[in-house]
Formats: C-alpha cells, sequence, structure tokens
C-alpha cells in the first residue's frame, strides 16, 4: 500500500471514529440552536437595549454569550439599534461577545475540550463584551465615535440577511404547536445539521494529518507553556487560519495534546472567532473605519488578556 493511500485510509478512519463519538453531542445542539430559532427566544436580544447605558452593556455582553446569532445574520440588528439611537457601548459589547460562543458552540466544545474549557470560553465571550462595551463607554463619553455609522449602513445592512435568519419575532416556547415555527425547526436543525457535518468532517480529517504530520516540538516551541510570545501568537494567527468555529475545535484538541498551551489554545480560538472575516464583515458594513478599527483593537486585546487569565487559572 503506497504512503498516499495508508494516509487517506487512516484518516478516513480517524473522522469516522470522532464523528461516532461526537454524534449525540452534536446532535442535542442541533436540537438545542433549532428550538432556540423556531420558538423566537432570540428575538429578546432587542429587550437587553433597554434602560441605563452600564445595565445595557452587562445584558448585551450576556445575550452575546448565550445566544445563537449568525454573524451576518447579526446585521439588521445591529442596523435597527444604531438607527434607533441605542448608545454605541451595548453594541459594541453584544458585537464583541456573540462570535465567540452559543449554547450549541459550548456544548459541542465541553465535549471535545471538556467543560472546563467550554465554561471558561463563555467566561470570557461575558468579559470581553464587558470591556469593549465599558472601554467603548469612556471613549463616547469623551466625545469620540460622533459618526459611528457608515452612510450606506441600511443598504448594507438590508443585504446583510432577513428575519428569518434569528427567528420569529414573538416568542413562543411550545414552538411545535405552530406549523410555521415546525417547519422553521426543520429547516434549522436541516441546515446546522449539514454545516456541522461539512467543518467537523474537514476538521477531523485536518486534525488526523496534524497529528501525523506536524512535529510536536514546534508546538511547544511556538505556543508551548514556557513561551512568552505563545498567546500573543495565537491571537496573531488565530484569524488567519480561523475556518469555523466548529471546524476549529478538533484542531485545537490536536494542537493541546501536541503540547499546545491552554491559555494560547483559548487566545486562538476567542480571537478566531471575533475577528474572523464573517464576522468583522458584519461590523465593516454598518461602522466608521475608526469605529472598525476599534473593533478589532479590542477583540486582539481582550482575547489576549482572556487567554492568559484562562492559562493562569488552570496552571
Amino acid at each position: 500500500m503506497s504512503l498516499f493511500v495508508e494516509t487517506v485510509v487512516e484518516t478516513a478512519i480517524f473522522v469516522a471514529e470522532n464523528l461516532l463519538f461526537v454524534a449525540p453531542i452534536v446532535l442535542f445542539a442541533i436540537l438545542l440552536s433549532s428550538a432556540i430559532r423556531a420558538s423566537g427566544a432570540d428575538g429578546l436580544i432587542t429587550r437587553a437595549f433597554e434602560g441605563r447605558t452600564m445595565a445595557m452593556i452587562a445584558a448585551a455582553s450576556a445575550l452575546g454569550a448565550i445566544t445563537p446569532v449568525c454573524g451576518i445574520g447579526v446585521l439588521p440588528i445591529i442596523a435597527g439599534l444604531l438607527a434607533g439611537g441605542v448608545p454605541l457601548a451595548p453594541i459594541m459589547a453584544f458585537w464583541l461577545s456573540s462570535p465567540i460562543t452559543d449554547p450549541a458552540m459550548l456544548t459541542v466544545t465541553a465535549g471535545l475540550l471538556g467543560m472546563p474549557f467550554a465554561i471558561g470560553k463563555t467566561a470570557i465571550a461575558f468579559g470581553i463584551g464587558l470591556f469593549g462595551g465599558f472601554a467603548t463607554l469612556l471613549v463616547t463619553a469623551r466625545g469620540g465615535f460622533a459618526l459611528a455609522v457608515r452612510a450606506d449602513a441600511s443598504a448594507n445592512a438590508g443585504s446583510g440577511g432577513d428575519a428569518a435568519c434569528c427567528g420569529p419575532l414573538e416568542v413562543m416556547w411550545p414552538f411545535w404547536r405552530d406549523t410555521a415555527r415546525r417547519r422553521q425547526f426543520l429547516v434549522e436543525a436541516r441546515a446546522t445539521a449539514w454545516l456541522m457535518l461539512k467543518w467537523l468532517t474537514i476538521a477531523f480529517a485536518l486534525e488526523g494529518l496534524l497529528r501525523s504530520y506536524l512535529p510536536p516540538r514546534l508546538i511547544v516551541d511556538f505556543v508551548g507553556g514556557d513561551t512568552a510570545w505563545a498567546t500573543p501568537l495565537a491571537v496573531t494567527i488565530g484569524a488567519p487560519i480561523y475556518l469555523d468555529g466548529y471546524a476549529s475545535l478538533p484542531l485545537v484538541r490536536g494542537l493541546l495534546e501536541l503540547g499546545m498551551a491552554p491559555g494560547a489554545a483559548m487566545a486562538f480560538l476567542v480571537a478566531g472567532g471575533i475577528t474572523s472575516l464573517y464576522a468583522s464583515v458584519a461590523v465593516w458594513a454598518l461602522v466608521s473605519r475608526s469605529v472598525f478599527v476599534w473593533y478589532v483593537t479590542l477583540a486582539v486585546l481582550g482575547s489576549a488578556i482572556g487567554g492568559w487569565a484562562y492559562g493562569a487559572a488552570v496552571a
């Protein structure tokens, strides 16, 4: 058997074994995410942006960390909030925390990387939201970002998605009683299942190749626990090689087993989620260049701080 064929067979077996292992976890994540959207529970997001600014920042950070809002689908929500005069600070808090995790992501992360890692990631999402929201509040209180919205923001928002992405506006917890909501549940479940299957298959294949061909010494030297640049380097490379939230988990699992520091792994996942093209395009489409640069700056700093904090907590 040639080396190529042997590699293909070994990789296929590795992918199949891991897909079977995570199947119960993924099924639960699909059902949970689809139920949230079909019930319209994610429509409660806009209610967090009412009241005093500081309370709004805390509520927006929490909602961003726990609600399944898609990257492009967040456009109509944010566009409406900006048009309605909601302060930039709570909007920034939600924008920073929402791409990092959600109930489905937490479930899959716990299955692949362990519950402590999943809880830590959710806590960091909330923390980055607070950090970004209050930092933005300080800047805007001193007259910064007076022109936060792009002139063509409404046009861009209109092309970014529709209400179907984020579920019905009214909440109906027993969604199965309504025909349209049952249909949406099935549509969401199919779409999410295909998304997870596609990316997890690719990711497990890459993880298998990673284990076979990436020298462990290289990982230890660059992003190991004893290197001062491990977390900054993980933040720097997070966006360029970040495939998808689900796809990145098996890759990170492989890197951790090869010697990657836990804090660097956390920083990689968090930074990749916030600054990936898919998440960043929603910001670029609506706000001015200065606000976009501020978003990226907060994402980089928050990811590094979160990685260092998690590394210290598990040390």
